[in-house]
């Protein structure tokens, strides 16, 4: 094909704006890659036909992206393209990239080639030694809580010398000592850690002039995928390789950055402009996924961030459903309402792979999880196990398990040292073999004299049993479990654990323990004759124990918002849209209230033709006690007219600036219609109900007219009847 032939055929196909990035020449350019519009294909396009175009050969060509999945999405797509040309050019990771430097130049910095690279087990381990050389308690000062603080300020540039000098307590001191200790270790070790990939990159391209003149003519395009998720110091690397040359193409979604928990820092991407006032900005605004209802609604969403560079998006898939809002009564009738749209979906002949339910966090998915075992429905939990396989869950469920069943090596040998109370493996082997030859429970095996066992360990495990006979004095008094549970957490030194680590990882650990003592709560006010420990032991092994199925028509997706960047679906629901749940507490009392958006931005823009959004009036707190919700401002800064709520009319509707539940607005839409609703307005969208002939069902409708629709779980299938007429009631 001649050359000319060979690069209309590269170009075709792609929309103007798309064309425009592809063929931009020689200096910076920013690209804004709205939600699905096609930003992989610029990229690659882009390096095709700097090749074809002999403006770049393979070698000086350098893309960079996050993962280690999208490096290689990215070069095999690109070798669709170029070919072999592929296998010159560096297409991976900030951290490969940075490590293929420092292999070569290593000596420089004081360390050789061979260098080790740290993982993070192997980091918190150098962290305790050096808490230890120092005497420093390791429970008040954790290894992860020292290990996330230094990581933090390597993303940031900040060495120990610098973050010496900020030090406003006596934590900050502690780490600036660690932090000064543990990057002395890790040179003598001729070790690095991941962070220290990026940042030694950086020191060795400043304090080495040949070597960055080096890399900068070899690398004279440089491409960066996701730019809004870079940190200062990728922002710095990516300066030093690129400011001779300038020809940096950044493509990414400042609607988008979501990870400023990680060190992001949006301002790389929102200042472009001012690093690079002679930037070419191209705007990719067309999206291939979602319908124009739901990209509307995203729009008018995060059109009221002040922090943003303005883009609008939009399709010509077609204008879709309204987005669809729900409110519920509370958790559990929102989860068997999702479940049973779930179920009528699949009957509809919908693949359970096209469903996905999105969430804040992932303690929000503890009741969905139940409800979609109890019916039988397959799910998959993306980014981690579900709610009962999750480790600091199942610590909980072992000492519980421990004080009914003393005989349980099992959960034994799961909490003894967890949290750590310096109870090695051999010495809880030594216990389990005491036990096991004289004819012991392991309880009492713990409790006697163990041959074998170091002074230390004695007294360790003495410790431990009688902090577990406390509890089962509490056990065998037969009270609520969430009270016995809320004790255990925080006698067996569960959560202050937790707490010291100061990680964001610990606040969601301690979230779904939290979420766990709600379930007991649960549990408590339900059970008939007051319930037991063992029924409720029993009840939840019954969940976790239900989640190994396969089906042919795939799994149902759950996961939290975060998780769900870069992924699609054709039906989203997003759940628990209420105040503190989402936008989450933590970010309302930080000021963070423009990330939380950003964050509902990219839940809206996964769904391609069905969105649904739902809250409660009610939910339970931790401890037990529902406590009135409100529901989210995000869903008051939807326009009204993208979703199926009824438009605001004079009669039964409130005041302008209130926006009516999804179960008045129905009501009052049937009054007006001069329907008879006045049994209609006892039901509500996911109450349990009860037919005299049908049996039971959950309400998952209210239509104009009094009519309640109900699924009969006995039917599989929605029925529409007149509340004043049909023989139902809530149950």
């Amino acid at each position: 094909m001649p050359a000319d032939a060979a690069i209309d055929d590269l170009l075709e196909g792609l929309n103007p704006p798309q064309r425009d990035a592809v063929t931009h020449g020689e200096g910076p350019m920013l690209i804004l890659a709205g939600a699905g519009s096609g930003k992989t294909r610029v990229i690659t396009h882009r390096i095709a036909y700097l090749l074809r175009t002999q403006q770049a050969r393979p070698s000086e060509i350098l893309a960079i992206t996050f993962t280690n999945k999208a490096a290689a999405e990215m070069r095999e797509r690109v070798e669709l393209l170029v070919g072999r040309a592929t296998r010159a050019m560096w297409v991976m990771t900030f951290h490969a990239a940075c490590a293929r430097m420092l292999r070569a130049h290593a000596e420089k910095l004081g360390f050789t080639r061979q260098f080790t690279i740290y993982d993070s087990a192997d980091q918190r381990r150098l962290m305790k030694q050096c808490l230890d050389n120092r005497g420093i308690d390791t429970k008040r000062y954790t290894p992860r809580a020292m290990q996330s603080q230094i990581s933090t300020s390597k993303n940031k540039l900040i060495s120990p010398e610098q973050y010496a000098e900020t030090v406003g307590s006596p934590f900050e001191e502690i780490v600036a000592e660690i932090y000064k200790d543990y990057n002395r270790e890790l040179l003598r070790m001729n070790a690095m850690d991941f962070d220290d990939m990026l940042v030694n990159s950086v020191q060795l391209l400043e304090k080495h002039q040949d070597v960055r003149d080096n890399y900068s003519n070899q690398f004279r395009w440089v491409m960066v995928d996701e730019y809004q998720d870079t940190n200062h110091v990728q922002y710095r690397w990516l300066q030093l390789l690129t400011s001779e040359h300038r020809n940096l193409a950044v493509v990414g979604d400042d609607a988008q950055s979501i990870y400023s928990f990680r060190a992001a820092d949006i301002r790389n991407i929102l200042e472009f402009e001012e690093d690079y006032p002679d930037a070419h900005v191209v705007k990719l605004e067309q999206n291939y996924r979602s319908t124009q209802t739901i990209l509307d609604a995203a729009n008018a969403l995060i059109a009221n961030n002040r922090g943003q560079m303005p883009k609008h998006l939009w399709t010509d898939v077609g204008e879709g459903d309204p987005v669809r809002v729900r409110e519920m009564a509370d958790e559990h009738a929102e989860a068997r309402w999702v479940t049973a749209e779930i179920q009528r979906l699949v009957d509809e002949g919908v693949s359970k792979s096209e469903i996905a339910v999105f969430y804040r966090t992932n303690a929000q998915a503890r009741v969905l999880d139940e409800m979609l075992t109890r019916a039988g429905v397959g799910f998959q939990v993306i980014g981690g196990p579900k709610f009962y396989e999750r480790a600091e869950v199942k610590d909980a469920i072992a000492y519980l398990t421990f004080l009914v069943n003393p005989q349980d090596a099992t959960a034994f040998t799961r909490i003894a040292n967890s949290p750590r109370r310096g109870i090695g493996q051999t010495s809880l082997s030594r216990v389990l073999g005491y036990a096991n030859d004289t004819g012991l429970t392991v309880w009492d095996a713990a409790e006697g004299e163990v041959p074998g066992l170091t002074k230390a360990a004695k007294n360790a495990i003495g410790r431990f049993m009688d902090t577990m006979t406390a509890l089962k004095e509490r056990a065998d008094e037969n009270g609520p479990v969430a009270q016995l549970l809320d004790a255990v957490l925080h006698q067996s030194g569960y959560l202050d654990a937790l707490h010291a680590e100061r990680t964001i990882e610990a606040q969601g650990r301690i979230e779904n323990l939290q979420e766990l003592v709600s379930a007991a709560s649960q549990y408590d006010m339900n059970a008939e004759n007051g319930g037991s420990l063992d029924e409720f032991l029993q009840q939840t092994s019954l969940f976790a124990d239900a989640d190994n199925l396969r089906e042919d028509d795939g799994l149902v997706t759950l996961m939290t918002m975060h998780n769900a960047k870069g992924l699609e679906f054709p039906i989203v629901f997003m759940i628990g849209m209420e105040e503190g749940q989402f936008p989450h507490s933590r970010s309302i009392e930080e000021g963070n209230i423009e990330e939380e958006r950003r964050l509902a931005y990219v839940g809206l823009t996964r769904a391609m033709r069905q969105l649904t959004l739902s809250h409660a009036r009610r939910r339970m707190g931790y401890g037990g006690g529902a406590s009135p919700a409100v529901k989210s401002r995000f869903l008051d800064e939807l326009p009204r007219e993208l979703t199926d709520q009824p438009a605001r009319i004079s009669r039964g509707f409130p005041a302008p600036g209130r926006v009516a539940s999804w179960s008045q607005a129905a009501a009052a839409s049937a009054e007006y219609a001069g329907g008879d609703t006045n049994d209609a307005a006892l039901f509500n969208v996911g109450d349990d109900v009860v037919h005299a002939q049908l049996g039971e069902g959950v309400v998952t409708g209210l239509q104009p007219g009094g009519i309640v629709v109900v699924r009969f779980a006995g039917e599989g299938r929605d029925r529409s009847l007149m509340a004043d007429v049909a023989p139902i009631r809530k149950r």
